[in-house]
């Protein structure tokens, strides 16, 4: 969960003149000592928690970065895979133009197996022709009578059973062959068919393997962007655990003031009534001076608050071009000091992004605590501790997320939260 960001500074500066007797300025309370405690402990509080997130944020940030190396590895795994894919497709590409080869070779036999059954069928049905004209056997019968002695016999015996066995050679060769003719076309087609299917596997396979990728790549990216997030929100954090610690000193040493003020409230009260005109009456602002570099300062009003600066209000608070605008802007075409709104202590003096150079005060008045914030400065003159009301704290300008000079001046009822839900409207509390 987002914790709130807590930048609490409490009004607890006091004038010499506070100490002296019959010149207190507020009564004593044991209350407001109290709420500054009881303040001070949800800051510890709230600082273990944001401690714990940044702990969160680290294990987060860990956690995606073994993911990134899984993906990183299951990456190289398949860009091997691919690479094995393509040497086989390669092979196999290899031993379809080879088969193809054979199959040419194959063709060039199948057609000569073809031209050797052709003229075998053309001998045999010129023999057929001839058996059918001549009576057949009793053409055979002709020729073994017709011998004039028993060798000429033999010898015409012996060439009928030659004839009879080239017949049956001839038509054992023609069945082979045409056996043979079938079997090598078969083969031709079943190699030529297995290679191309492989080959279309392989390219399924590839095809697959370059899904996977894409797939690891867009995990990567992911991967990648939820880190730069962990990183953000570990920023975030931290900047919160700053806050934090700043808040932390600044309640101290409004305590410390607190008790000051008490215990000089309690000395004032001892102090016979013939002595309440004496002593001095000049005093200090207790804390940070700031040395301004214009005169144009507004005059400091009576009540807890004071215009922060000179200028024309040239934006309101609430909604503005479909965004939140949490404060108000003061601009001026020329430098003007920046004053503090009241009373109060620094609890956070910095340069952001988007506030430029900016100062956050907190105050603490009839047991609430209030947040101001002055933005965009040129120059800030303060840094930390007690600051007065109408005391300069630095100078109007044109820093960070801002689009010409001015102050921007932010009022938070409690503490100072990113999402600005404690914001209000400055002119409900102080006259611009």
């Amino acid at each position: 969960m987002k914790h709130s960001i807590y930048t609490i500074s409490l009004a607890a500066t006091l004038t010499l003149a506070t100490f002296l007797p019959g010149l207190v300025a507020e009564p004593a309370s044991a209350s407001k000592l109290s709420d500054l405690k009881n303040q001070k402990t949800h800051i510890t509080q709230e600082k273990s928690a944001v401690s714990s997130d940044i702990n969160e944020a680290d294990q987060k940030i860990n956690s995606i970065k073994n993911d990134q190396e899984s993906v990183k590895t299951e990456k190289q795994r398949l860009d091997l895979a691919i690479g094995d894919t393509n040497t086989k497709l390669l092979q196999k590409s290899q031993e379809i133009e080879t088969t193809k080869g054979e199959i040419l070779q194959l063709q060039t036999e199948v057609q000569q197996i073809t031209e050797r059954i052709n003229k075998r069928n053309e001998m045999l049905k010129n023999r057929a022709r001839s058996f059918q004209e001549n009576g057949g056997m009793v053409n055979y019968m002709d020729v073994l009578m017709g011998a004039q002695s028993f060798g000429e016999f033999i010898d015409r015996v012996g060439a009928v059973a030659t004839l009879v066995e080239a017949d049956q050679g001839i038509l054992r060769q023609q069945k082979q062959d045409k056996q043979l003719l079938e079997e090598k076309q078969v083969q031709v087609q079943n190699d030529l068919a297995s290679l191309e299917k492989m080959a279309r596997d392989l390219d399924a396979l590839k095809i697959s393997l370059n899904g996977q990728i894409a797939q690891q790549d867009q995990l990567l990216a992911s991967l990648q962007q939820q880190e730069e997030e962990a990183h953000a929100e570990k920023l975030e954090k931290e900047e919160q655990a700053e806050i934090l610690a700043a808040q932390q000193a600044a309640i101290q040493q409004a305590i410390k003031m607190e008790e000051q003020r008490i215990a000089a409230a309690a000395e004032a009260a001892k102090q016979p009534q013939s002595n309440s005109g004496s002593g001095s009456t000049s005093g200090s602002s207790g804390g940070n001076t700031g040395g301004g570099t214009s005169t144009a300062t507004p005059g400091v009003s009576s009540g807890y608050w004071t215009k922060p600066a000179v200028g024309r209000l040239s934006s309101g608070f609430g909604m503005r071009g479909g965004e939140f605008h949490a404060g108000v802007d003061i601009a001026n075409s020329v430098s003007v000091p920046i004053l503090a709104a009241a009373d109060g202590v620094v609890s956070r003096s910095y340069s952001s992004k988007t506030y430029g150079e900016c100062i956050f005060i907190t105050h603490y008045t009839n047991g609430q605590i209030y947040t101001t914030v002055y933005a965009h400065m040129t120059t800030r003159l303060v840094g930390s501790g007690a600051v007065k009301k109408g005391q300069q704290i630095g100078t109007m300008g044109n820093t960070g997320a801002s689009q010409g000079q001015h102050l921007h001046f932010e009022l938070h009822v409690g503490e100072w939260n990113q999402a600005k839900s404690n914001a209000v409207n400055p002119l409900n509390y102080i006259p611009m």
